[in-house]
């Protein structure tokens, strides 16, 4: 299967980066999706800390990819599982947050996936830097302070 592996660290503490992490209608102005689809999402929390089974519906330009949180440890670990994705199947990611030793977050984002024969050429390249680039946005927006939306 192939894989990805991103990290970074910041200088926001891992309570700022989690409260971003946790919130969907926070990802699209940290990261690169264009915005939540709150019609295909399900079991979004209205206060901004979404459970385990939530559907996360995220569209990019044209494309609308569902997420399913599996897995959530408090400031430490959010996991995620495709819903649906027309690019990607048996896709499972994990997002874990270390702090540092001067108070900042390692932001540590891998999964992995399978994908069509056309597509298996090119996305891994794309998925790696598509996802650094994910983690980079959620890194500089939480060292801004930032309120969520």
């Amino acid at each position: 299967m192939p894989t990805y592996h991103v990290t970074v660290t910041t200088s926001a503490s891992p309570e700022d980066v989690w409260k971003l992490l946790v919130d969907a209608a926070s990802w699209p102005l940290w990261s690169k999706v264009d915005s939540l689809d709150t019609a295909r999402s399900v079991g979004l929390d209205p206060g901004g800390d979404d459970g385990i089974g939530a559907v996360r519906a995220f569209r990019t330009g044209r494309s609308v990819t569902g997420e399913r949180l599996t897995e959530k440890v408090e400031r430490r670990l959010l996991a995620y599982e495709g819903a649906f994705n027309s690019s990607l199947h048996d896709y499972h990611a994990r997002i874990e947050l270390r702090p540092t030793s001067n108070s900042g977050t390692v932001i540590s984002w891998s999964g992995e996936y399978r994908t069509s024969w056309l597509l298996r050429w090119v996305m891994p390249r794309y998925l790696q830097k598509f996802m650094q680039g994910m983690a980079e946005g959620l890194a500089r927006y939480a060292e801004e302070g930032r309120p969520t939306c």
